[in-house]
């Protein structure tokens, strides 16, 4: 049995540790308007702890710090879909929901280290085989997973999977829990951000998408400009935990820009991109009181996820672009991380 280690890329100006359990990203260091470094994600200092919260998962009480999610990142109305005349029955680990890949997710599992480079542009590549019926999915997928330091202070995740012999939905995510102030510095509520994104996708009572997709105008979810993560949090129940359609015509590499968070303190800055159809905008709403990295105790609202994604429930929707890959087809999924001292 391979064993869950951590692995350090570092290219002189910004660090990043990840881990092969889970592809979990544990750590990054990028430096404030000063020079000054800090570690901007919320997470723990060694595994285990990682290792145990996922024994709590099916109380839908672990906060999947850092991890790449899947076979299918987010909710499966009923854990239930239908691909091409066959009923497929997902674990329901969020009642009454099927959420991120389920019991044992991608998160919950000890990838194999296939490439590990050091240099000016270190990366490292995990890979996976995911068998037919795990957690109830069909198929065969063989998946890779490849972060890379793409320039001083750049990261790169480029995420792929191939279905070996049936067709399967696949959506990945990556759910890097971000506090550009510092993991320990409190809540992200003066944190600004704006996302590419003129619809979201409202969601019921589950938290699943109904299948309307509605503009933000004049509503609390309008980030079309910059404004303050806490300016409207209050109007919209327990915070945000909504997908955005990115639809934004602003290309790198042929990523679309999705957002950009800053804390304006410190003056960091990421820039997202990516080409996924959606991100979720979550706020860590369920986060209460979680000890991390050196004691420090994360609260609700402590930080900002952009989960780039396929569009929750996208197997059940129809009007949803699609997420099923056929045998032999290739999954992509990039998601580029651009720091900044704006």
């Amino acid at each position: 049995m391979a064993e869950a280690k951590l692995f350090e890329l570092n290219n002189g100006t910004m660090r990043v540790i990840v881990s092969n359990y889970g592809c979990t990203i544990t750590s990054v260091f990028v430096p404030d308007k000063h020079g000054k470094l800090a570690d901007v994600v919320l997470g723990f200092d060694t595994i285990e702890p990682y290792q145990l919260l996922s024994g709590y998962v099916q109380k839908g009480a672990a906060p999947y710090f850092g991890c790449i999610v899947g076979r299918v990142a987010n909710r499966i109305r009923d854990g239930k879909f239908t691909l091409n005349g066959v009923e497929h029955s997902l674990p329901i680990n969020k009642p009454p929901n099927s959420l991120h890949g389920g019991n044992k997710g991608y998160d919950k599992v000890i990838w194999e280290v296939a490439e590990y480079k050091q240099g000016d542009t270190p990366s490292i590549t995990f890979k996976y085989r995911s068998h037919d019926k795990e957690e109830g999915y069909p198929g065969d997928v063989s998946f890779t997973a490849t972060y890379t330091l793409t320039s001083k202070t750049t990261m790169r995740l480029d995420m792929e999977g191939v279905p070996e012999n049936k067709a399967t939905p696949i959506s990945l995510a990556q759910h890097t829990y971000w506090n550009l102030a510092g993991h320990e510095s409190g809540t992200v509520l003066d944190h600004t951000i704006q996302i590419w994104a003129d619809h979201i996708t409202p969601v019921d009572q589950y938290t699943v998408p109904t299948g309307e997709i509605v503009p933000v105008k004049g509503t609390p979810f309008d980030f079309t400009t910059a404004n303050k993560i806490g300016s409207r949090i209050n109007e919209v129940g327990l915070g945000y935990d909504h997908n955005y359609v990115i639809d934004c015509r602003e290309e790198k590499s042929g990523l679309k820009h999705a957002a950009k968070l800053k804390d304006p303190a410190s003056s960091r800055t990421l820039d997202l991109w990516t080409n996924a159809p959606g991100m979720q905008f979550y706020t860590a709403n369920y986060v209460n009181g979680v000890v991390g990295k050196g004691g420090a105790v994360y609260g609700k609202q402590s930080a900002a996820c952009l989960e780039t994604q396929g569009f929750p429930n996208a197997i059940n929707q129809p009007n949803f672009p699609s997420v099923v890959v056929q045998p032999g087809e290739k999954y992509n999924h990039s998601m580029l991380f651009e720091f900044s001292t704006e």
